[in-house]
């Protein structure tokens, strides 16, 4: 009987250390998997964690301004392939998939030298940059609405407001639709940093696009938050501020002398300013003042604003030439190119859609 008293003793101390150190050890476990972070939904969780950080500086490139148009995951494709080259924003295919930064660059040098002569003259620069754009506005404008269809869900009413906008976002970058449901867009709990300021820039640029209702898109408005440079409401606003700035009269025309001569006002007088009137009124001859007459309206100003106007691309292969020719023969050889690299991969040259959303 004294054995089995103390048993009972004994079993009686076990439990009193083991009930408190079983709860301590629950609650952390509780602790532990409250901070974890919510996982993105997809096929391949091990996957994404593991190429995670190099997502996020790749999808912020490819969602500037919400670029959606390379944003298109098609059949089996993985987000390590689509993401192999962050500069080819619309042209990340198979082919590109596998080139390093000096093989895309002798790929665009071979099929920009239109008489393989191993140099590229201005005019074959000109001409391969306003390809590129010509392609990048029609893939712009052709694909706006079949995106905006996607994003306009909930309801299904001919406008996209800011919360179908913003669950596509996080949708796009794997989030479950439990967290998307959930989501709370004052704190944005459990998005990193680089995200967050991300959706800050986009709720600016929403700002700008929506003209009727602070909260909504229409198709147009919503080409002109996703592609600023394709729109036509944002390019008539480029030409009410070439009339705002040059139209001295006010009479909707603008004059070679109103675009050459440039005017301040300051202390009850005028200023004259005549810097570049040569390169100016050269300018107004050749790319704005299409018919001859002297005078350029409406039309014509909305020509030399657009981003097709050749005046983009002769000046864009103008800067190239300055900036990397460093012989002085006016022509860029392959090995200029390749010296340069950040140079031409950030250029319409190479990567059309990036160049021009890092401008807008």
């Amino acid at each position: 009987m004294k054995y089995k008293k103390l048993t009972n003793s004994s079993l009686l101390l076990r439990w009193s250390y083991s009930v408190p150190l079983l709860s301590y050890l629950s609650f952390c476990l509780l602790i532990w998997t409250l901070s974890l972070p919510l996982s993105p939904f997809t096929r391949n969780t091990v996957l994404i964690d593991r190429q995670w950080n190099r997502i996020e500086d790749s999808f912020e490139i490819r969602l500037k301004n919400s670029n959606f148009n390379s944003d298109k995951m098609k059949g089996g494709d993985k987000l390590t392939e689509e993401n192999k080259n962050e500069y080819l924003v619309n042209v990340n295919n198979k082919d590109n998939v596998n080139k390093n930064q000096n093989d895309i660059l002798q790929d665009v040098f071979s099929r920009a030298d239109m008489d393989s002569n191993g140099k590229l003259d201005s005019r074959e620069l000109s001409f391969w940059i306003r390809k590129k754009i010509m392609e990048h506005i029609t893939l712009a404008v052709s694909n706006n609405y079949n995106l905006f269809s996607q994003i306009d869900t909930d309801p299904k009413n001919g406008v996209i407001t800011w919360k179908e906008y913003h669950s596509y976002f996080l949708k796009k970058r794997g989030f479950s639709g439990k967290y998307i449901k959930t989501h709370d867009e004052r704190r944005h709990k459990g998005l990193l940093r680089s995200v967050k300021e991300q959706i800050m820039r986009d709720k600016a640029y929403w700002m700008e696009a929506a003209k009727s209702d602070p909260d909504a898109l229409t198709v147009d408005e919503f080409l002109a938050f996703t592609h600023p440079e394709s729109s036509a409401s944002n390019q008539l606003a480029l030409v009410d501020e070439l009339y705002d700035k040059f139209d001295r009269n006010g009479d909707e025309f603008l004059t070679e002398e109103e675009f050459a001569v440039l005017q301040t006002e300051g202390n009850d007088e005028t200023l004259v300013i005549r810097q570049d009137e040569h390169e100016r009124r050269a300018e107004f001859r050749k790319s704005i003042d299409l018919n001859g007459d002297g005078r350029a309206d409406r039309r014509e100003l909305l020509h030399y604003i657009a981003p097709q106007s050749p005046r983009h691309s002769e000046h864009e292969a103008e800067a190239l030439l300055s900036l990397a020719d460093l012989d002085k023969d006016n022509m860029l050889s392959l090995n200029e190119m390749l010296a340069h690299p950040d140079l031409f991969l950030k250029s319409k040259m190479v990567d059309t859609a990036r160049s021009f959303h890092d401008e807008f």
